[in-house]
């Protein structure tokens, strides 16, 4: 085993890094920061107030900035969430760079923020920074910031990479893992099962669509991130056959999903990643779903079935065959392709380049 090493693992100012998740990039970092801390590493991480203690959490200082009456009644001032989380990333770039380099030997940029993008040239120290998103104007700029840009990119896909190569040349892939053991093979079971943020780019209103049209029930699971979309796309689709079952938990959503005979996956953006299709995989439950971002490096005939994007009835005829495909096959594929232990040896060993 190589040496341990003190890394800063940064993470969202908004969401707390516990479960129940608010998203896939929560859970992310809650697994990353778990798996590094099991192999010995130091790890320290800079997460929202009331992220998991267990995790050694310091809270992002995310005090609100003083702002006079002028400051705030400027045409210039953005919504105060925006200032908030820009106070917060200012004010630990600051101490990363005062003194992060006698406290750490690397930080690693789980965050989608900017500034510790364009702060990095500060820090004496190595950083990586990961890429979750498709090209977002902020963090093209903070990239062009400094010509030489010290940071070490890495993707969540190959699709990602390909999307941020006119600007980042050399993203490392690593893909996003789950641990198989906490996400265990399910019985599978009639239902068919949807799981995730309840917005409009994850199309929830798509697969209760398709469900009704293949003619099975279908449960929902995930936290209302726009309540408007739930209240005037999903809700008046809800009846005894598609029901919504609340933001469960890791353990309930994870026997939610092992009972189900399959998983509809319904992207209305291209997915970065798609970690609910690993999670389904994990649960031994094959996955139905669009066609687009990284679902195809996922998903291969043995544990999945892709249809065209946005085609309700596509996916629709596509279920019934889905449900017949070998749940071994699914969990062999998440074991194999897509674990825990998958990622955090990408992890460990850029780790170990970095800082050799």
């Amino acid at each position: 085993m190589s040496d341990p090493l003190r890394v800063a693992l940064v993470a969202s100012s908004r969401f707390p890094i516990k479960e129940p998740f608010a998203g896939g990039l929560e859970a992310h970092t809650w697994s990353l920061a778990r798996a590094l801390g099991a192999r010995g590493h130091h790890v320290e991480l800079f997460a929202a107030p009331g992220s998991d203690p267990a995790l050694g959490v310091t809270e992002l200082p995310v005090h609100r900035a003083a702002l006079s009456t002028a400051a705030r009644s400027d045409v210039s001032m953005p919504p105060r969430e925006w200032m908030d989380e820009h106070h917060a990333y200012l004010r630990l770039m600051l101490d990363l760079a005062r003194d992060g380099g006698r406290r750490f030997d690397l930080v690693h940029n789980n965050s989608l923020h900017h500034l510790p993008v364009a702060m990095a040239p500060a820090v004496r120290v190595p950083v990586v920074t990961t890429l979750h998103t498709p090209p977002t104007p902020w963090l093209e700029s903070a990239i062009q910031a400094d010509p030489s840009c010290p940071v070490t990119f890495t993707a969540v896909s190959e699709h990602t990479a390909s999307v941020w190569r006119p600007l980042v040349a050399d993203a490392r892939v690593i893909r996003n893992g789950v641990d198989t053991a906490l996400w265990p093979e399910g019985p599978g079971g009639d239902h068919l099962v949807w799981f995730g943020r309840i917005v409009p780019e994850k199309g929830p209103h798509l697969a209760a669509e398709a469900a009704r049209k293949a003619g099975r029930r279908l449960l929902l699971a995930g936290p209302v991130g726009d309540a408007d979309y739930f209240t005037t796309y999903l809700a008046p689709l809800l009846d005894e056959d598609i029901a919504y079952v609340g933001h469960l938990d890791r353990r309930d959503l994870a026997r939610l999903v092992g009972g189900a005979a399959a998983a509809l996956v319904t992207p209305c953006w291209d997915e970065p990643y798609g970690l609910v299709v690993a999670e389904a995989l994990s649960c031994g439950t094959p996955v139905c779903g669009f066609d687009r971002g990284a679902l195809g490096e996922i998903l291969d005939p043995e544990c999945g079935a892709l249809v065209p994007p946005d085609d309700a009835g596509a996916l629709a005829d596509a279920v019934d065959a889905t449900t017949r495909l070998d749940r071994r096959a699914a969990r062999r594929r998440a074991e194999r392709f897509c674990s825990l232990e998958t990622m955090a040896d990408g992890y460990a060993s850029l780790y170990q380049e970095l800082t050799a």
